[in-house]
């Protein structure tokens, strides 16, 4: 009996792994020098891949669920150590179980700005920042291509290049889509699904998938913020000759509630914001009163040499000419061919 314990002591019948981390991507289960028993239960969880990995080449690999350990189930390692007829015999083989569950909240954010060509300020630089998830989409591949031979991966091992992955989609979404820096933070979801499916096509060939994209802010330069901020104050202040007739109403109010106003620079005061106000009412007086008439003509012309006659006179008192009766307009005084109804130069009424 003892004999029998000691064997079966060093025999595995139960293989599973819970991730208390968190962040464990891939986790080597620990054999202890000890060799899995055929007939062994391996319990593979939701959100788990487990792959059997025979003298360094992959074997079997199981998706979640339960199962017992025999020659049915793992035709491949059947296949590697020519089992038949279901002979159960110990083996040895390297198990990985691999964490396909969304890894949730990565940051990201640019290093260095962005260069891009804006019509409006032209050259400027940007700055972003945001969250992503990605998870294991082909185990096989994530296996081969990134983590090895490794007993432990997490995700920082793969948090760098996936992080500038994503940068330098973003700014080819930027660059493509041409949409002016002031109309960036009304495009935050479609430049986000544009970054998504430039990105995804980059990190496949590792065996992963990004499953969301979220841009929270892009900044701009500070130079540009001002610039902004200018043009937002004067859209706020609308007309400014009318906000300078305020500002000089509401001094000359101050001035004239103003505690210590009963004094000579109370005075000053007053009669400074006074004559501003003064000055204030008749620059408006001034742009606001309405255009005067034009002149009239004090006379007519005469016919014959062109002096200014009286409207109405039957001679012309330079030259004498005999001037035809009602051949000068009533309004304008122009000289008009008879029987007009109407004046052909300003149009009055005859």
């Amino acid at each position: 009996m003892g004999i029998l314990n000691m064997i079966k002591g060093q025999l595995i019948d139960v293989i599973e792994w819970t991730d208390s981390s968190n962040k464990t991507m891939v986790h080597k289960y620990d054999m202890n020098g000890k060799e899995i028993m055929m007939g062994a239960q391996l319990t593979v969880r939701e959100s788990q891949v487990a792959i059997f990995v025979n003298e360094g080449e992959i074997a079997d690999v199981f998706e979640p669920g339960r199962y017992e350990l025999s020659t049915s189930n793992m035709p491949i390692m059947t296949a590697l150590k020519s089992w038949k007829y279901g002979f159960n015999s110990p083996f040895k083989s390297d198990v990985y179980f691999v964490n396909t569950k969304q890894f949730l909240d990565m940051k990201w954010g640019t290093s260095n700005p962005v260069m891009m060509r804006d019509a409006e300020f032209g050259m400027i630089r940007l700055r972003a920042f945001g969250i992503y998830s990605f998870k294991v989409s082909d185990p096989v591949t994530f296996l081969k291509e990134v983590f090895g031979t490794a007993s432990l991966f997490t995700v920082e091992g793969v948090e760098g290049q996936i992080k500038r992955t994503i940068v330098s989609g973003l700014s080819d979404a930027i660059a493509e889509s041409k949409i002016p820096a002031l109309d960036l933070a009304a495009n935050y979801d479609e430049l986000s699904n544009f970054a998504l499916q430039s990105i995804n096509p980059k990190i496949k060939a590792l065996g992963l998938t990004l499953c969301s994209f979220i841009i929270e802010n892009i900044s701009l330069p500070e130079e540009v913020e001002k610039s902004m901020d200018k043009r937002t104050s004067m859209g706020v202040l609308g007309n400014l000759d009318q906000y300078a007739k305020y500002q000089a109403a509401e001094a000359m109010r101050e001035a004239a509630n103003s505690e210590g106003g009963g004094g000579m620079a109370g005075m000053g005061v007053g009669m400074g914001a006074g004559a501003a106000m003064g000055q204030m009412f008749a620059q408006s007086l001034g742009n606001t009163a309405s255009p005067t008439a034009a002149p009239q003509t004090s006379g007519a012309v005469c016919s014959a040499c062109g002096a200014t006659i009286a409207v109405g006179a039957k001679f012309c008192p330079e030259c004498g000419a005999k001037q035809n009766a009602g051949a000068f307009c009533t309004s304008c005084g122009k000289a008009i061919p008879a029987g007009t109804k109407f004046c052909p130069e300003c149009g009055a009424k005859q």
